[in-house]
């Protein structure tokens, strides 16, 4: 429910100390999970440590001790400044939602830019993308240009039959995004970077919007100023394609809680479009419709399932008379790829803890007051914990949850904005700030 407006537009804040929800969620969840987390990172270092490798650097996480201190870490740090500054004002400001939303997109590209100076200046914010000699050059989308030689209907009528041999995100992906590159024209390192970072940060304004259209304008603000500077969004919002898939995800689950019928199913076309830029996102969907269980009731849970099945079936069936893709290939395909790649060395009984647990780990603050929503089992908290355990019990995402997961990190920034008071806000928006900054001054993270 929106605030009342006055005639000037301006919106009404909360005043200190008002809370989203009553203040009845103890302790003992959000840290039950804390030792689970600190348990898991213990065993992979202490593993590692003893030469046993489940195949990641600092196992769980996906980063590299690699400690570096450039001179663009100063102006880094500035920018950041500049930003956590800027957060503080936004928060309290009374501006109209609109230019509200415009200014969280402004402040999350900003940001993100920001941090991703640390170690190698503006080459940083596209050099993911760069194709360079060797296995690690032929990982990203433009290395698959070649592979579209004979023209994009042939590419995706054949698809499933080339995921062997594609780069190693392409394979992992359906062909969604290397569609729009080709569409686009894009066919540099630097395209591609605007492309994604540019649709990336668009996902602030729509988790400002899903803020508001469950709860109220205090519980959207919040989220959205978690979202900006939540480590995973400020270390990998610049720099994968990750970010672009975070903005379609959100989109499609926004739409899909609406009360408008026709935005619902504008909602389950939208999350059809999202799952061929990667099938994870169909967890967005499941997401939504536990919401809308707990909000509305189960038989509209069951409608609004109907509708996406609806949708993808469409959406699919068309593309298939269309281009002669067929999804239930790729989709074998790719598990085959998949099963056959790095999974098939990472063993299932550590990384069905390490995933939850590293994505968690690069939540910071926010993983702690998600945590105290769940105990109170706040309706956005349970739903996405669901979610969390279901992933991460299929086992098809081990290790790179920090960023594979990067589309589940604005629902965990709702869930936190439910249980952060006020005079909490501050301290964990620079608390982020600052944890982001540490990891990206001490570790690759590659991405």
């Amino acid at each position: 429910m929106s605030p009342a407006t006055g005639d000037t537009g301006a919106i009404r804040i909360p005043q200190l100390g008002e809370e989203s929800i009553p203040a009845r969620s103890g302790n003992l969840v959000p840290v039950l999970i804390a030792i689970g987390v600190l348990a898991t990172l213990a065993v992979g270092l202490i593993a590692k440590a003893y030469g046993v490798n489940w195949r990641a650097a600092t196992q769980p996480l996906f980063i590299i001790w690699d400690p570096i201190f450039a001179g663009w870490a100063l102006l880094a740090a500035a920018g950041l400044g500049v930003s956590i500054f800027a957060a503080f004002r936004l928060w309290r400001s009374e501006i109209s939602a609109g230019w509200f939303g415009v200014a969280l997109f402004g402040l999350t590209l900003f940001s993100r830019l920001a941090l991703n100076l640390t170690r190698l200046g503006p080459h940083e914010w596209y050099q993911i993308y760069e194709i360079v000699p060797g296995p690690a050059g032929r990982l990203e989308y433009l290395s698959a240009l070649p592979d579209l030689k004979s023209g994009l209907g042939p590419f995706l009528d054949n698809f499933a039959a080339l995921v062997p041999e594609l780069p190693v995100h392409v394979a992992g992906h359906p062909p969604g995004l290397l569609v729009v590159i080709d569409w686009l024209g894009i066919t540099s390192p630097e395209g591609l970077a605007a492309l994604t970072i540019g649709v990336g940060a668009i996902a602030t304004p729509i988790l400002y919007a899903l803020g508001r259209q469950l709860f109220d304008e205090r519980t959207a603000r919040v989220a959205a100023l978690l979202f900006v500077f939540v480590p995973t969004s400020l270390l990998y919002g610049a720099t994968s394609a990750d970010a672009l898939f975070v903005t379609l995800a959100l989109l499609a689950a926004t739409c899909l809680l609406a009360r408008r019928m026709w935005v619902v199913v504008l909602g389950a076309a939208a999350l059809a479009l999202a799952s061929f830029f990667s099938y994870a996102l169909l967890a967005a969907g499941g997401w939504a419709g536990l919401v809308r269980w707990r909000r509305d009731g189960f038989q509209s849970m069951l409608r609004t399932a109907a509708l996406c099945a609806a949708a993808l079936i469409v959406f699919y069936g068309v593309l298939a008379l269309t281009t002669g893709f067929n999804v239930l290939a790729a989709i074998e395909s790719t598990n085959h790829r998949y099963h056959d790649g790095i999974a098939n060395v990472r063993p299932y009984f550590f990384w069905v803890f390490g995933s939850p647990a590293a994505f968690l780990i690069m939540l910071g603050p926010v993983a702690w007051f998600a945590s105290k929503s769940l105990a109170s089992r706040e309706i956005t908290a349970v739903s996405l914990a669901a979610i969390i355990v279901v992933t991460a019990l299929l086992g098809y995402t081990k290790a790179e949850t920090e960023r594979i997961w990067f589309f589940l990190v604005p629902l965990a920034c709702l869930a936190a904005a439910r249980a952060l008071p006020d005079r909490g806000v501050r301290i964990v928006l620079g608390g982020l700030v600052a944890q982001a900054f540490v990891i990206e001054i001490l570790f690759s993270t590659r991405w």
